[in-house]
């Protein structure tokens, strides 16, 4: 129990560190790296709309915009967990992030082994401005965001863009709704979940 725990709060943590779904974000799939101090977390992420689905090797995180919802999937134990979403403060995939305040090119980087353009961006958070390096490819797609002091980092690698199957975005119909006492204020002192 205490490393399904582990995971939700891993992939609560990870969803925060994500920069920013809107409706205009290209559909796509890739390996997410997550770096924070010592720890690293992996999951496979899908992007569709206003659509992410976040898969690590014990849960599942399916976060609908559209739905002001999130549902946590426990796959081994065929369960999950719903929870309203505040949209001001929810994941989102998109090359810009809110009430930016500056983007500086710094030049073109190779990612993944791919070239990308490398930007320094500050913009406003909880009361304070933040920068963090953004590298982007084709000019839309955030393939790496890392905090301008290297305290964290997120990285897509493996990314293949195109259509993601609908039914990623759903809870299985087999799956059975369970409720864990507190665990939604738990997420809203995570940043809003």
């Amino acid at each position: 129990m205490r490393k399904k725990m582990f995971n939700v709060l891993s992939v609560v943590f990870v969803s925060m560190l994500l920069p920013t779904i809107r409706a205009e974000a290209q559909e796509f799939s890739a390996q997410m790296i997550s770096r924070t101090g010592k720890e690293t977390v992996n999951a496979k992420i899908y992007v569709a709309q206003d659509k992410v689905r976040m898969e690590m090797p014990e849960s599942v995180m399916i976060i609908r915009r559209d739905k002001n919802l999130s549902w946590m999937l426990m796959p081994a134990d065929k369960m999950y967990m719903e929870h309203p979403v505040d949209m001001s403060s929810s994941p989102k995939v998109s090359k810009n992030f809110d009430g930016e305040i500056e983007r500086v090119a710094m030049g073109t980087e190779a990612v993944d082994g791919q070239p990308a353009e490398k930007f320094q961006v500050t913009y406003p958070e909880k009361g304070k401005n933040v920068s963090v390096y953004q590298w982007l490819r084709g000019g839309e797609i955030p393939i790496k965001v890392e905090a301008v002091d290297g305290t964290w980092s997120m990285e897509y690698e493996d990314l293949k863009t195109g259509p993601q199957p609908a039914d990623l975005f759903e809870v299985p119909a087999e799956y059975e709704k369970f409720a864990m006492p507190g665990l939604g204020e738990m997420m809203k002192s995570f940043g809003g979940m």
